[in-house]
């Protein structure tokens, strides 16, 4: 990483120019300043620090100094300021917006059982973690969608371009057009008609997608429709199982009550079909429920889970058995994304092929009929 220990800063220096500075550039409260990969990098080289015997506030400096964006930067440095003040590292990273309360919590539990090292290693391992099934999944999907899109263009382009030549064509030799030639010819009259409403309507419909995105019965519907499909759905349900028992793991082995796990996981997955079962999970636990028992209500949750669960409440092993189920599901995760790439990329090539050998034939099919003629 190539750390330069020689700018930690003085232990006695005053913070009077650092305060005036911190002052005068104030966070930005829009833009996705660290993100789960920075996270990551950054939870993995402050336990490397710490590891290494260096003060939490000069960690946390160098930190600063080796980030590459400014804002970045100026959230670690105004961490570094609340040390200075006397605030503790939990009270400085809840002051910053862009870190949760699953990570003030974890590492408010780390200052006060002397654990910030393995705390702050834990943290690194779930959001590498996290990042692992986000690059799984986008890498399972992203050929497919690129080979879909490119046939797609590639169609609309026959439609817009090789289509009206050969309707010219036909048109001034007044050949008899066979049904599936005069489809053909139907939708790409009414493609060079409408393609540039076409294009607009696609336009809005992402961003009419992205606005209702934020809104509850969007997310309930559209996430209920993606877990029915097929091998995609239950891709998406395994990846967001292994993130959940991946935060209950580290919180649990950070000894936060069971209770304060299901609440604080609920605010960090956002799925709906998953908060929407935490939220009944966590009113079961406070009416003295087990977790065991909370979760036979929703299908969301395999019988795997459910049973090692109560395996883990009868022996009060719960840390080991979640920090086990998150790694099987990590574990699938990465084989169901192979096989649905797998799946998806010679189902999008021989789509690809009949949709142009449709247009081909039509086309062709007048043009043996015009040397017929002329013959």
């Amino acid at each position: 990483m190539g750390f330069q220990l020689d700018r930690a800063p003085n232990q006695k220096h005053k913070s009077t120019w650092d305060l005036d500075r911190l002052l005068k550039t104030e966070i930005p409260g829009f833009g996705t300043p660290f993100g789960t990969q920075h996270k990551e990098a950054f939870y993995t080289e402050l336990h490397l620090l710490l590891t290494a015997g260096l003060p939490l506030k000069d960690a946390l400096f160098l930190l600063a100094q080796e980030q590459k964006k400014q804002a970045n930067r100026k959230i670690l440095e105004a961490m570094v300021l609340g040390l200075e003040q006397g605030k503790s590292f939990a009270k400085t990273l809840d002051c910053q917006k862009v870190f949760t309360r699953y990570e003030y919590h974890s590492i408010k539990i780390g200052e006060e059982t002397a654990n910030l090292q393995k705390v702050s290693k834990e943290l690194g391992l779930y959001f590498k973690r996290r990042n692992d099934l986000k690059k799984n999944t986008r890498n399972a999907l992203s050929y497919p969608i690129v080979v879909f899109f490119t046939a797609v263009l590639a169609i609309l382009f026959m439609l817009r371009f090789v289509v009206p030549m050969f309707a010219e064509i036909f048109q001034q030799n007044k050949v008899e057009l066979p049904a599936l030639t005069k489809g053909v010819l139907a939708v790409s009259k009414a493609f060079q008609a409408y393609y540039l409403l076409f294009f607009t309507l696609l336009v809005l419909l992402f961003f009419g997608l992205k606005i209702l995105s934020k809104k509850l019965w969007f997310q309930k519907h559209s996430a209920s429709i993606l877990l029915k499909i097929p091998v995609l759905g239950t891709l998406v349900r395994k990846s967001y199982l292994a993130q959940f028992t991946q935060a209950v793991a580290l919180l649990v082995g950070a000894k936060i009550p069971l209770l304060t796990c299901v609440q604080l996981t609920k605010e960090m997955l956002t799925f709906y079909p998953l908060q929407h079962a935490l939220q009944d999970i966590e009113q079961q636990l406070l009416s003295g429920a087990t977790l065991s028992e909370s979760l036979q209500k929703f299908s969301f949750f395999d019988s795997k889970m459910r049973s090692l669960i109560k395996v883990a409440e009868e022996t009060r092993q719960n840390e080991f058995i979640f920090e086990r189920l998150a790694d099987q599901y990590h574990q699938e995760v990465q084989q169901q994304s192979k096989m649905l790439s797998t799946l998806l990329e010679p189902l999008i090539i021989v789509f690809l092929g009949i949709a142009v050998a449709l247009v081909l034939i039509a086309m062709y099919l007048p043009m043996f009929q015009l040397s017929t003629v002329i013959g």
